[in-house]
Parts: C-alpha cells; structure tokens; sequence
C-alpha cells in the first residue's frame, strides 16, 4: 500500500491535482480521503456559534480520528469515514464505508502540518499557487458551494484563513518531498508522481 499526503493552502487546487493524478489510475486500486470529512463535531453548538469557530486551525479537525482510520487502512480493514456539512458546518449522522486499496490519497490543508500523520505518509506533496489565485477561488467556491456571502467569506479570510495559513501551512511545506507549482496545468510534475505510483503498483 502507498500512502499519498497532498497539502497546500485553500484553493491552490488540491482537487485538480488529485484528479490529475488518479485519473490514469484503475479506479478500484485508490482511495482519497479528505481532511474536511475530520472536521469536529459541533452538532452541541448553535449554527452562530459554528460560524464563529476557526475552520483553518489545527484543532478544528479530529486528527486522532484520521489518524487512527489511517492505521486500519493499512491494516487491511474498512472504514466508517464521516460525512460532513460545509452548509450545515457540522458532521453528519451517516458515514461511509471506506476500503483499503494500493494507494491511499489524503489530502488537505492541514494534512502535513501534524507529525504523527506524517508518519503515516510514504510520499508527501504540497501543491503551492498564488495568494491572489487562492483567495479567488475561496471566494467563488464559498459562495457559490457553500451558501456563504461575500462579506463572511472576506472577514473569514481576514480573521482566519489568511493567519493560518502563514502560521500552519505555509511551514508545512518544508516536509514535502514534491512541491507541484499549480498557477498553470503542471504536467511535468503530475506525471513524475504517477510514475513513481506506478513502480510501486508494479
């Protein structure tokens, strides 16, 4: 089994290189699991109070559980992932079942920031793009997925996004063994992470 870690701040196109990546791949030999799926449970907590949490620091996401689900996948033995609500900003009641495969992808923008995940991790990338881009793509994404307005996302780009980012992310990129510039279709750097992929499969 090989294990992938993809990090990189919001919206620098995690989703694309992910899919850049699996697309040549046989379908039933990979798993991506999402680090939004981690966030906490805040079904105790009024939807004003969960708008008021800090979505973009380390403690809002359920790393034990992540990490242990990690340990069964490659352990041989399924999951229950959960499912979680950016609309509702909570986790649901329903998960989903989650079998082991020969390459596991986890990616998100925290995922390389806590140590022991790391470990857990055969080959870690992060994917870098422009400030200006990312904040582009957080906006539309937010507002046209998410049924966020405009002001919110602003002031939580202000008061959370951008600082957490600085503070967690941006240094995470130092444990990367592959940084993937995404301003533009990177081919070259896609294509040397399906090759090694693909020795390994082999």
């Amino acid at each position: 089994m090989l294990v992938i870690g993809i990090a990189g701040g919001t919206g620098c196109g995690k989703t694309t290189v992910v899919n850049q990546i699996v697309e040549e791949l046989p379908e039933n030999e990979v798993a991506i699991i999402s680090q939004d799926s981690y966030y906490k449970d805040l079904a105790h907590m009024t939807k004003e109070e969960r708008g008021a949490v800090n979505f973009d620091h380390p403690n809002s996401i359920d790393f034990d559980l992540l990490i242990s689900h990690l340990i069964e996948l490659k352990k041989g033995n399924s999951i229950q992932k959960p499912v979680y609500s950016f609309v509702e900003e909570t986790r649901m009641s329903e998960t989903e079942t989650v079998h082991p495969r020969k390459v596991i992808i986890v990616e998100g923008i925290l995922v390389l920031s806590n140590p022991k995940l790391r470990e857990l991790f055969d080959m870690k990338i992060f994917v870098h793009a422009d400030s200006d881009e990312r904040l582009i793509r957080r906006l539309q994404r937010d507002t046209r997925e998410r049924g966020h307005n405009l002001e919110k996302v602003l002031y939580r780009y202000q008061t959370a996004v951008k600082p957490m980012h600085n503070e967690f992310i941006e240094p995470s990129k130092e444990f990367a063994d592959i940084i993937i510039p995404n301003n533009h279709y990177n081919t070259v750097a896609v294509g040397m992470v399906r090759t090694i992929i693909n020795e390994k499969l082999n």
